[in-house]
């Protein structure tokens, strides 16, 4: 009787050919990510431990695949010839994360002696490691190839015991380790939120990364007592693995797509906030050359600059009289101070704007202070988007006025 349902391990297991396949594109969807920044910035030693850090890590997972296993004993002529293979990368990668977390957290430009000999004690060890790893392999006797249970079939096996629990407390150290750099680093004061954030994938990924050895060394040890838990080694691992590889890399892009994002959305923003005021001094300078192509950058320095350059000839047109009453109408009603501000001086550029068009010549209110004016063309063009605000000003301080007037 045919079963209708998989269990988890049944799952996992039936997938497993192509499980690897996800992070490593996950990874080198990152790594694609970061190139760019990394050929434009490649002195800079950060940029280019992190696309190290993502190669190794993609690399470990394309060569962890049982296609790959099997096509890499084939070439070589070697049984299991990728297990050291693996094991290489997947200790070159625990290294890489150790120096990429010290220069993150010290700085790129650090010179001092500490963070030197860190770096130093890093790759002297994980170097004996995998040189160590090397020799255990050219001592062992594995002549049965083994494209997904190696760790546990060969568990008792002398040298190559040795070996696989050389590279699962070499992993479980920098896991241990790099943990503990992240988590201290986050109780830090003054991260900017994105890299807070981003600390915290990477810190999760990595305690994922420790419950990865745990399950491993479970199934490994179960083997020297006499028992088979093979299926934690291969049906439980891997999607740890697989998880633990995707928030690690969210945790090293998302601080700087995160922030350039945000960037990129501030410049739109500003752009789009500055559309109503635009729109104003385009009936005021009868409009703009037309630019076809031009960066979010570049066109907010283009509208914020057309605007200026329109407002400036305006300004003599605007009466300060008017523009107090309309600052104390505003504070009348209500508004804080800056709201009130920026109220007064868009009423009292329309009412430049009919003054010019009624006169067409120069003589206009007199001197106008233009500089707190121009400098806050944001918040101006954000009040004339509110034009109940602006007809509310301009009535309370048209009422203003004429109880000034009566009065004399």
């Amino acid at each position: 009787m045919t079963r209708l349902a998989l269990t988890p391990v049944d799952f996992v297991n039936e997938f497993y050919p192509n499980f690897w396949w996800i992070p490593a594109g996950i990874l080198a969807a990152a790594l694609a990510i970061k190139l760019p920044s990394i050929i434009r910035l490649w002195k800079d030693p950060l940029l280019r431990a992190v696309g190290g850090l993502l190669l190794l890590a993609c690399a470990v997972f394309v060569f962890v695949a049982p296609s790959t296993i099997a096509r890499v004993n084939r070439l070589t002529g070697v049984p299991n010839f990728s297990g050291p293979w693996v094991y290489s990368l997947l200790t070159a990668f625990c290294a890489s994360c150790l120096l990429l977390i010290i220069t993150w957290r010290n700085g790129s430009s650090d010179r001092s002696g500490r963070t030197r000999r860190a770096r130093l004690w890093v790759i002297g060890v994980y170097s004996c490691v995998i040189v160590a790893m090397w020799v255990l392999f050219a001592l062992a006797d594995v002549p049965v190839e083994r494209l997904r249970d190696l760790d546990t079939y060969y568990a008792n096996t002398p040298c190559m015991r040795e070996l696989i629990l050389l590279y699962l407390l070499a992993h479980t150290t920098a896991a241990l380790i790099t943990n503990w750099l992240i988590w201290n680093w986050i109780r830090t004061n003054g991260l900017d939120a994105w890299l807070r954030w981003g600390l915290k994938f990477l810190g999760t990924g990595y305690a994922l990364q420790l419950v990865f050895d745990a399950v491993k060394l479970t199934a490994v040890t179960a083997r020297w007592a006499g028992r088979n838990l093979d299926w934690l080694s291969t049906a439980v691992a891997p999607p740890i693995a697989c998880l633990s590889a995707v928030l690690v890399a969210v945790g090293f892009i998302l601080p700087h797509a995160g922030q350039y994002l945000h960037d990129r959305w501030r410049v739109r923003l500003a752009h789009h906030e500055l559309r109503p005021l635009y729109l104003l001094m385009k009936t005021v300078n009868g409009g703009v050359p037309l630019v076809l192509r031009a960066t979010p950058e570049l066109r907010l320095i283009r509208r914020e600059t057309f605007i200026r350059d329109a407002l400036l000839p305006l300004t003599r047109f605007i009466d300060e009289e008017r523009r107090g009453r309309s600052y104390d109408a505003a504070v009348a009603l209500g508004f804080a101070p800056e709201r009130a501000k920026a109220l007064a001086d868009a009423v009292a550029i329309l009412d430049a704007v009919d003054a010019r068009d009624r006169a067409r010549e120069g003589n206009g209110g007199g001197d106008s202070d233009t500089t707190a004016l121009l400098r806050e063309i944001g918040a101006v063009s954000r009040a004339l988007r509110h034009t109940d605000d602006i007809r509310a000003v301009r009535a309370e301080a048209a009422a203003r006025a004429e109880r000034a007037r009566i009065a004399n």
